[in-house]
């Protein structure tokens, strides 16, 4: 059960850190993505893939570009991410138990 959130935080962490190399140095490829992370090409290419649904990246032909959507989910991203961060504080077993004792 935990596995799985545990695997989707680490996709999650390498498409935020592709788009944070896309915003810092748009146009950018695969490759100088892939070198600079070390993440092989073909998971740079998905979070690629998965940013581009999103409307957050658009390809060029020099590499991939931000969009006009990119700066507001930005500017939303660190409020949904204490919103889960309070979310997952509020599951902790342990604390509840202590709580009740």
């Amino acid at each position: 059960m935990i596995d799985r959130l545990e695997k989707e935080v680490d996709m999650l962490e390498r498409h935020l850190q592709v788009l944070k190399m896309v915003i810092e140095s748009e146009p950018i490829g695969i490759v100088k993505m892939s070198n600079e992370t070390g993440y092989p090409h073909h998971k740079v290419r998905y979070s690629l893939r998965v940013l581009e649904e999103e409307n957050l990246i658009e390809p060029s032909s020099q590499g991939a570009i931000t969009t006009e959507r990119t700066q507001e989910f930005v500017d939303e991203l660190d409020d949904k991410i204490d919103e889960i961060s309070a979310s997952l504080a509020e599951m902790k077993i342990s604390e509840t138990a202590e709580a009740e004792n």
